[in-house]
């Protein structure tokens, strides 16, 4: 397709999960499609994915401040853009749906308040946050590493030790009768919740 048939798109069709977008393209070329899909309602909250040769930096952020949500360059490998196209719907799923119930528990991703049953959680902001990025990956093993690298600025002084701080914290905070086991370590790999999360 060419600028402007994404456009007529654009002003007809339903608004999809995603968008992946070229820049050049005739017409009208992909930062001028992002500038007007943001204004166009409904689209405004699309994720775009950019999928182009342009690899100066001076494009790459062009992009991004026009509203484009991720970049990537060609030549490029399917796995890299499978796993930036599962990011960006975990990401927007997780904007549409901020309330979610996990069996006796459930967060609220946008007031960031855990409930277990009818009692609110006390969590520490350290404590929520990885709560909340496992959560938003349940069924997924995330490492120590990658749960470091959610938490901490990338030149804070880190020590490996306090994500299993915050995960035994947790659990004694999300399960204190040890009937759930919420949050799953697996060995020499990282954790895993463990709740599948109810149907809407």
């Amino acid at each position: 397709a060419d600028g402007r048939q994404a456009l007529e798109h654009f002003a007809q069709a339903e608004p999809p999960d995603l968008t992946l977008m070229d820049i050049m393209l005739p017409y009208h070329d992909g930062l001028e499609l992002i500038e007007r899909l943001r204004a166009q309602p409904g689209w405004d909250s699309v994720p775009v994915l950019m999928l182009t040769a342009k690899a100066r930096e001076v494009d790459i952020v062009r992009a991004l401040e026009l509203g484009a949500d991720d970049y990537v360059t060609k030549p490029f490998q399917p796995e890299e853009v499978e796993a930036r196209v599962r990011a960006l719907l975990r990401r927007v799923e997780g904007r549409r749906s901020s309330v979610a119930d996990y069996g006796t528990l459930r967060i609220d991703f946008s007031a960031r308040r855990v409930c277990r049953g009818d009692e609110e959680l006390t969590l520490t902001a350290y404590e929520y946050n990885t709560l909340a990025y496992l959560a938003h990956r349940a069924g997924e093993v995330i490492s120590r590493s990658e749960l470091l690298d959610h938490l901490y600025d990338h030149d804070h002084d880190r020590d490996g030790n306090v994500i299993e701080q915050f995960v035994a914290r947790l659990r004694r905070k999300l399960d204190p009768e040890g009937s759930l086991t919420p949050i799953e370590t697996v060995r020499g790999a990282g954790y895993r919740f463990t709740l599948d999360r109810a149907s809407a």
